[in-house]
């Protein structure tokens, strides 16, 4: 396309833009007018993207970060060729793939969902750390942002990554358009302000009119060309560009133009402008993926061997069975064990240093060029990513998350340190698996079994060393749990979960020499549940003991609770948690302040045994 077919393109992006949320009463129109010149560039000049295969392992990938601009978006995909006139004229409406954010669940061009804003960089980070390091196909990854987001942290944390992993695959796209949603952003148009910020993290920079389409050529040309840096292209634009009425007014974001016929007209009316976007080199293959047999890790029973060291050894075998594992750490690799994946295969470990939402990112990134990501740090520390991993859900990312040093057992490094919520927060995401392993054996299946399936998957693993209770060759099946103790004469069931489970079996064998029978069950998928030993249990014994190393709210309890919502009869259930704010003390000191010790355990058995008695 000429420099007039560009700003005939462009014109017609602000059109569609316009037409779609006018259809749709709703969406964020001037926010797609802003950036249709840097948007109509990219897509005839500089972007290499097979529309019909959109898993081409050299496709360029192509991120919209400021998501609300969706409008744009759809209007670019029209222009493709990818969506036709009337499914754009869907927008927002219920059953319509175009979304009001747009999300991979729904097109198969979107990378990842974005609308929680500062997250497209640092996905973008993930994707281009796939192609530099991992695919070697050659293509480029472009992020479209607003400049609201800039105020964002994890843009930062992106931007000193990428600079750090030297990206000259990426090329950040910033819509300066001086407006955010109550007002003026905080450097307005001040471009300077961006570079310098940009340039302080080590990013080539290029300023320029973001309305001027052979500027924007220019721009684009040098990003490509610049070599061991990312590239920030900052491009002063107007919201609302090309329509007098709210052109570069505040008050108007998220909003469709008041008289969308009159903006249509003054844009030039409605266009039906096509654009062969150049696909990639036919050539460019991503290399074959290595598959053997796995060998895990074998641990005899009566082992003390934690369930971290058991984590970070099986995490190495996988690797080395399968060659589209990577791993990626917060600077505490040496505590979570995923050094032992770093030392076997530095080639596919990612280094994020104490940056948890970035860490997340970036496994995003990389789960959606095809990668197997397993993420690790402290359960504690993922609370600072949460965002991420529900914007994850939204996309339908799979990705492997594993929390080490969790709950009470610590010990002496006291509350701060300690995943007292984790297993809360991870049920409460869409379609997600949480997993809580009680000895070395079963977390080395339960690693294994994470790597095939879908959404996000979390594994809770402990900091000090327990028994192993299972042979290495024991199935654990997702979904699943053991039945540790069990007899015809059980008065109770105690469910527990990973450190609380040799609490429990203590217990259990305590009460057996006071003729006190109790079942005791590892309930080590927290979700999904198993729902039909939980019910077997409540119909045998007629009371349930939950024991955890983590709040009350949202934990283990809830997780066995749940097992009778539909109806079923609901059993005495008895709760025993983290319901005090710890301090530093011993692992076992800590355990028993807590409430959760076998004495505790045994304690509430006692009494549940002699209230049932009364009755």
């Amino acid at each position: 396309m000429n420099t007039d077919e560009l700003v005939e393109l462009a014109q017609q992006l602000r059109v569609d833009s316009v037409r779609a949320a006018a259809a749709a009463k709703s969406g964020h129109p001037t926010s797609s007018m802003s950036a249709a010149d840097l948007m109509a560039v990219l897509l005839a000049r500089h972007l290499r993207y097979d529309f019909e295969h959109p898993d081409h392992p050299a496709n360029d990938r192509f991120v919209l970060s400021k998501g609300h601009a969706s409008p744009l978006l759809y209007s670019a995909y029209k222009a493709a060729g990818a969506v036709d006139d009337a499914e754009l004229l869907t927008f927002r409406k219920l059953g319509s793939r175009l979304e009001g954010h747009p999300t991979p669940r729904r097109l198969p061009w979107v990378e990842t969902a974005t609308g929680s804003l500062g997250q497209g960089l640092p996905i973008g980070v993930g994707i281009a750390l796939a192609g530099k390091r991992l695919d070697h196909t050659g293509y480029r990854v472009w992020v479209l942002c607003g400049d609201s987001e800039l105020a964002e942290g994890s843009v930062w944390e992106a931007a000193e990554q990428a600079a750090y992993e030297h990206l000259d695959n990426l090329t950040l796209i910033v819509d300066v358009n001086r407006l955010g949603q109550r007002g003026p952003t905080r450097h307005g148009h001040d471009l300077d302000a961006y570079a310098r910020r940009f340039q302080a993290f080590g990013w080539h920079t290029v300023e320029v009119d973001g309305h001027d389409v052979d500027a924007v050529d220019r721009a684009y040309a040098e990003a490509e060309s610049s070599t061991g840096q990312p590239t920030a292209i900052l491009a002063r634009t107007l919201k609302g560009k090309g329509v007098a009425s709210v052109q570069d007014r505040e008050g108007l974001h998220g909003k469709p133009l008041p008289d969308p016929e009159e903006a249509v007209a003054e844009l030039g009316g409605v266009r039906d402008l096509t654009v062969s976007v150049q696909g990639p080199p036919a050539d460019r293959v991503r290399p074959p993926v290595s598959m053997s047999p796995l060998e895990l890790p074998r641990y005899d029973l009566g082992d003390e061997v934690a369930t971290r060291d058991a984590f970070g050894r099986a995490l190495a075998a996988l690797g080395t069975a399968r060659g589209d594992v990577v791993a990626l750490d917060g600077e505490v690799g040496d505590s979570t064990r995923t050094e032992f994946f770093a030392k076997e295969h530095p080639d596919r470990f990612f280094e994020c240093y104490i940056a948890e939402q970035q860490m997340v990112a970036s496994a995003v990134g990389l789960a959606s060029r095809g990668w197997v990501p397993y993420a690790s740090t402290f359960a504690a520390f993922f609370t600072r990513a949460f965002d991420f991993v529900r914007m994850a859900s939204i996309s339908g990312s799979g990705i492997n998350l594993v929390g080490s040093h969790a709950g009470v057992a610590i010990g002496q490094d006291g509350p701060s340190q300690m995943g007292l919520e984790d297993l809360a927060m991870f049920r409460a995401v869409y379609g997600s698996t949480v997993l809580y392993p009680c000895d070395a054996n079963q977390a080395a299946r339960l690693v294994a079994a994470m790597a095939d399936r879908d959404g996000v998957r979390y594994l809770r693993t402990s900091r000090g060393a327990s028994p192993v209770i299972y042979s290495p060759d024991e199935e654990f099946p997702i979904g699943g749990s053991k039945v540790l103790r069990s007899s015809d004469e059980d008065r109770l069931t105690v469910v527990a979960a990973g450190v609380t489970v040799h609490e429990a079996l203590a217990a259990a064998d305590a009460l057996a020499g006071e003729g006190i029978r109790v079942r005791v069950v590892d309930l080590y998928s927290v979700k999904p549940v198993d729902r039909e030993t939980l019910r077997r249990a409540a119909e045998e014994t007629g009371c349930l003991v939950t024991v955890e190393d983590h709040r009350e709210e949202g934990g283990l309890g809830d997780a066995v609770a749940e097992a009778f919502v539909d109806g079923r009869p609901v059993p005495r259930l008895v709760r025993l948690a983290v319901r005090t704010m710890p301090g530093s003390a011993a692992p076992d000191e800590q355990l028993q302040a807590a409430g959760i010790d076998a004495e505790a355990i045994a304690t509430a058995a006692r009494l549940l045994v002699e209230e049932a008695v009364v009755l």
